[in-house]
């Protein structure tokens, strides 16, 4: 059998499983790669050999991942955030590096083995970290701000950190090659924004036009590789050009297509990389050193962690939101161990610095999600201000529902609840909506609607709604996992307050009747419905059958509005 096949067959076996694995578990996808990589890696099983084709492979990864970023770059967005990114997340990398590099120095690691390791270890957990906040409605909180704001500037920090990492191993010496790396970036970065984008904008326009996701496909991955391979050839790294294709292409109005095409590719491919990750990992060089895995570990975590506190601190965060802040950053990140492989494979850090590195990098970010929810209990217990700032939250609330009774209670004012408000405001009906996004709700005040920032899965914020004086209350985000707490507390209070609530699909559907909605309404069946019936009036079916046909497929999920269309159909007939 062919080798190649055979590596191939067994890192896609192992991927299978292990991912579904790590999906049951809740754990991100990462972890899977990196266990298949240790055990077929060569200090193991040994059914990865090491090899150049298998890490060049591999780089492609990284290659889309940095494309992917490049389309994330918006410009607006970087000037409205320009303060936190740049002065909070920029302090951070630089002192984090700093710092590492002190420590590095009194372990007899060189300078330049320092600050690449420095560069590596101030790199967070985008992809974990991104993912936690979403799922607590953490992303608009002012810690949750402030983290994204750091992420954003790593994000931003890796590509020069790409270049200084191999320039410090350069023969010509690191200033020289610094020097050149920095200009041929400056000057390809001015070439993106003076010609590329419109270069970019009008050759897509001219693809789209021959109507075919072939030759569309065959382009994005095109633009991608040849100025990977233009930044190489330039003494640069693949990653500088991916990240340029990316800018290019975000100009464009195809940036979301594109986005959505090339995740397959990245999200496989990016697998790859950190199998080859972890099969660099030797555990019984990590267990001869684990002294050295622990001292890691701590660093990442308490080091980091307290070193971003002092930051956020003296940029000016009260305490609560600073100690969010810090344990949300304090772990590695995926571009940590893109760092420190670059830097292994140049020469500057030894194999007996980099093992303990990896693992202890690779245990921060497991043990990330415990350290971020912990650190949302103790958090209060830091400082009175928050309580402070929560009753001073609580009595905007409260203000807003003063003079209301036997009103709505809307809970998240995206388009969904726009919609649900606009109806009620029709019927004359009273609301107060609550949402977590303070420039949706700015905007709503500004247009004089009765909306106020305020988390609805918190009893106290119920509470000062009006609760006990609700009509109804209307759930209109799909997080399962908030709509659940938010209907306990609901039910705890008032147990036969009718709750409406909005589901992307009918999977979680059960379980959120169990947990007190008084009706579920799944998006993509009442998508389907309607599909189907505005088929089958274009095909000349009865519009009486249609509607019974419609009625008849909500089945028991909707019995209390097929009771109400009955008890209309009475009254039309009486």
């Amino acid at each position: 059998m062919h080798e190649g096949l055979r590596i191939v067959l067994v890192l896609l076996t192992a991927a299978v499983f292990a991912v579904a694995l790590a999906k049951a578990l809740r754990l991100p996808s990462l972890v899977a790669y990196l266990a298949i990589g240790i055990a077929v890696g060569p200090h193991a099983l040994g059914w990865l050999p090491q090899s150049e084709q298998t890490a060049r492979l591999a780089e492609f990864g990284v290659v889309f991942l940095m494309f992917s970023i490049g389309l994330e770059f918006s410009l607006p967005r970087l000037v409205a955030m320009r303060r936190q990114v740049f002065g909070l997340g920029g302090t951070q990398v630089l002192a984090t590096a700093l710092a590492t590099l002190a420590i590095a120095h009194f372990g007899g690691i060189a300078w330049q083995g320092g600050l690449a390791l420095g560069a590596a270890f101030a790199m967070s957990s985008t992809a974990i970290v991104g993912r936690l906040l979403a799922e607590k409605l953490d992303l608009h909180s002012a810690s949750g701000r402030r983290t994204m704001s750091v992420l954003l500037f790593q994000d931003l920090a890796v590509v020069p950190l790409l270049i200084l990492v191999p320039a410090l191993a350069g023969a010509a010496g690191p200033a020289g090659e610094l020097g050149r790396a920095f200009v041929l970036s400056l000057a390809l970065l001015l070439l993106v924004i003076v010609a590329g984008r419109r270069l970019v904008r009008w050759w897509f326009d001219l693809v789209v036009r021959r109507k075919s996701t072939e030759l569309f496909m065959l382009n994005v991955l095109w633009i991608t590789t040849a100025l990977a391979f233009f930044t190489e050839w330039a003494g640069l790294s693949l990653t500088l050009g991916a990240f340029l294709g990316g800018m290019l292409i975000s100009e464009t109005m195809y940036r979301h297509q594109v986005e959505a095409d090339i995740r397959p590719f990245r999200d496989v491919l990016l697998g790859l990389f950190f199998i080859t990750i972890g099969a660099q990992l030797d555990l019984a060089v990590v267990w001869q050193r684990i002294e050295w895995v622990a001292l890691v570990l701590a660093g990442l975590v308490a080091g980091k962690g307290l070193l971003m506190l002092v930051v956020t601190r003296l940029a000016g965060a009260d305490a609560p939101v600073a100690f969010r802040t810090a344990a949300q950053l304090a772990q590695a990140g995926e571009f940590g161990f893109v760092l420190l492989t670059l830097a292994a494979g140049h020469g500057l850090l030894a194999p007996e610095v980099v093992q303990p590195s990896l693992a202890g990098m690779l245990l921060s970010m497991l043990a990330a999600p415990f350290v971020i929810e912990r650190a949302r209990h103790w958090s209060a217990r830091l400082s009175g201000d928050e309580w402070l700032q929560r009753s001073a939250a609580l009595q905007e609330v409260a203000s807003h529902a003063l003079n209301i009774a036997d009103h709505a209670i809307v809970c998240g004012y995206g388009r969904s609840g726009q919609s649900v408000a606009r109806f009620l405001a029709k019927e004359r009906i009273p609301f107060i909506a609550l949402d977590i996004d303070p420039h949706r709700v700015q905007q709503a005040l500004s247009a004089g609607e009765n909306v106020v920032f305020g988390n609805a899965d918190r009893r106290e914020v119920l509470l000062a709604a009006g609760l006990d004086r609700a009509r109804v209350v209307v759930v209109t985000y799909p997080d399962v996992p908030s709509t659940g707490q938010t209907l306990g507390l609901i039910r705890g209070r008032r147990p036969g307050l009718p709750v409406v609530v909005r589901a992307a699909d009918d999977s979680h559907l059960d379980e959120l009747k169990r947990a007190g909605a008084s009706e579920v309404v799944p998006e993509v069946l009442e998508g389907s419905l309607m599909l189907a019936a505005q088929t089958l009036l274009r095909v000349d079916v009865p519009l009486r059958r249609v509607l019974r046909d419609i009625e008849a497929a909500r089945g028991l999920r909707y019995e209390s509005l097929r009771e109400r269309y009955r008890a209309a159909d009475k009254e039309d007939a009486g």
